[in-house]
């Protein structure tokens, strides 16, 4: 994650858990802050799944254990909410009162409060992941598995974004502001792709349109994203092809392993070529 001094001073003061809220904590922290990171004596969820990753959110930061029900750790977090600007949490409205954290909040009036939720209004206090958050607003394809937390992903950006307000707010006012990031809204937002026609079967990028499409080639599979008229039309010269569907299905293209093995973006330029076609590990490079 890029570095910046951006919010150099600012004291934050996470106690969110799973992935929304790390996700924020560690983008805060590569824009300057300085976070100190507040788990339960069970640890965070995410380090046993997936431990690598939350070693990666939570470079440079300061891990402590305390258990918010007993006395003295409470009184510990108490001193650290005291001289932060900024709590950041991830849990029901009900957990943050029983864990008595609106009241720390309250006793800090300087300090801002970024609340991240499942949901809002009436069902605020329904349990809920990114899974079902996807499936609630069409963004799965069943029976497969997502393979990237889209809802937990908005939600951290969004936490972030709502952080640098919540800051902005404080600075001017001199009083803490709070705001609530709702990952369920998130989910909707994206889900907007799919409401609107735009993606999904059948789709202008749901594969109705065939220079966008994945096809299928004899060592797996090819990312075609010539979706601009002047690339799709270079596109099928390349190809020699009239640009149906039928065609492209043909085998006929030849691929080459990238240098590094990763997948790379539709306008990356390499040596004197555009590549166009995305390939899972290969690219194919095409003279455009």
């Amino acid at each position: 994650m890029s570095q910046s001094s951006s919010l150099q001073g600012v004291q934050v003061v996470s106690l969110a858990i799973n992935l929304p809220g790390p996700l924020a904590a560690a983008r805060l922290r590569a824009l300057g802050a300085t976070v100190t990171k507040i788990e339960p004596p069970a640890g965070d969820p995410l380090r046993a799944v997936a431990p690598t990753w939350y070693d990666e959110l939570t470079v440079g930061q300061r891990v402590v254990t305390l258990d918010l029900k007993d006395p003295a750790d409470r009184a510990v977090a108490a001193r650290e909410l005291s001289r932060a600007d900024l709590m950041l949490t991830a849990m029901r409205p009900s957990a943050l009162v029983k864990l008595g954290l609106d009241e720390l909040t309250a006793a800090n009036p300087h300090l801002s409060h970024i609340e991240i939720v499942g949901h809002d209004g009436i069902a605020a206090e329904q349990p809920g992941h990114d899974l079902t958050y996807q499936a609630l607003h069409g963004t799965l394809q069943p029976p497969t598995m997502p393979t990237v937390p889209v809802a937990d992903l908005l939600g951290a950006e969004r936490a972030v974004s709502a952080a640098l307000l919540a800051l902005r707010v404080a600075a001017e006012s001199g009083v803490g502001h709070r705001e609530r990031v709702v990952l369920e809204q998130a989910a909707a937002d994206a889900g907007a792709a799919v409401r609107h026609g735009l993606m999904g079967a059948g789709a202008p990028l749901g594969g109705a349109h065939p220079g966008y499409r994945i096809y299928s080639s004899s060592d797996g599979h090819v990312a075609l994203a010539a979706l601009e008229p002047h690339f799709w039309e270079r596109a099928r010269a390349g190809l020699g092809v009239e640009g149906t569907q039928e065609e492209l299905e043909q085998p006929r293209i030849d691929s080459r392993s990238t240098v590094d093995g990763e997948c790379a973006y539709c306008s990356q330029e390499n040596h004197g070529t555009r590549s166009i076609m995305i390939g899972f590990g290969q690219t194919v490079m095409l003279e455009l």
